[in-house]
Order: structure tokens, then sequence, then C-alpha cells
């Protein structure tokens, strides 16, 4: 944003306005990540890709947007700052339609359903060692 020669922000804000982020979007955002090499400080970018699960404080200088992703079955959210300098780009890779602003239940949504697998794999667990042990009593 420029107000003559002025330069507030190294981000262009109007560019990011339009995006429009809501949550329910799928986005992939570039993140610059600085590394230190012995004595050198190296850039590298860096993508995260999830579902926005809520946005905060409007288009606003303030304005956030929290990012959920599911790395290696376990769920990481991160909140980014709309007009960060750090951001290299956001891209909105899907529209999801939802009903609500702010999508916290897919917390919970996640821990029932891995609470469902580890009662399936209790349960094969225990129908293996019954199968076993009448394998074994046969053999006797």
């Amino acid at each position: 944003m420029k107000f003559g020669n002025i330069q507030i922000s190294p981000v262009d804000m109007e560019k990011r306005q339009k995006l429009n982020i809501k949550s329910g979007d799928t986005v992939i955002v570039s993140v610059k990540i600085k590394e230190k090499d012995k004595d050198k400080i190296k850039t590298r970018i860096q993508d995260y890709e999830g579902l926005v699960i809520a946005r905060k404080h409007g288009n606003e200088a303030g304005g956030t947007f929290t990012v959920r992703k599911v790395a290696s079955g376990v769920g990481m959210e991160r909140i980014f700052p709309l007009y960060s300098p750090v951001i290299d780009t956001i891209e909105i890779k899907k529209r999801s339609r939802v009903r609500r602003a702010k999508l916290y239940y897919v917390h919970t949504k996640a821990q029932k359903e891995i609470s469902r697998k580890m009662r399936r794999t209790v349960k094969m667990e225990e129908a293996n060692d019954e199968a076993m042990s009448e394998d074994k009593k046969e053999t006797e």
C-alpha cells in the first residue's frame, strides 16, 4: 500500500483482500523460512496446505486465518496473519460451502474417527489371539 512516496507494507494489501479467504476453503500458503547454515542465512519457501477452519478480524490490519492440516496422522494447526510479509503467496485450491463461520468441530470429529479405528484394531487383535489359541488346542 502506498501513500505518495511512502510504502507502509511490503505486502500487496489489495491483492490479499481480493482473495476473500473463508472458512471451508482448502488453501496452499507458501511461507518463507529462514535457515541459518554456519555463517549464511538462507531463506526457502515451504508450502503449508490445509483447510481454513477460522477467519478472524476480517480484512483489517490484524486479520488472521487458521489452517489445519494432517501430517503423518497428526493434526496440525497454524495461525497466519493475512498481511504478513513472511507469507509469499496464498493460493485457494478448493472452495467448500460450509454452514459455520468457525469449523472447530473438526477437532472432535478427527478424535472420534481415531478412537473408532483404535477400537477396531483392538477387537481384531483379540479375534486373532482367540483364533491362534484354538489352533494350538487342535494341534495338541
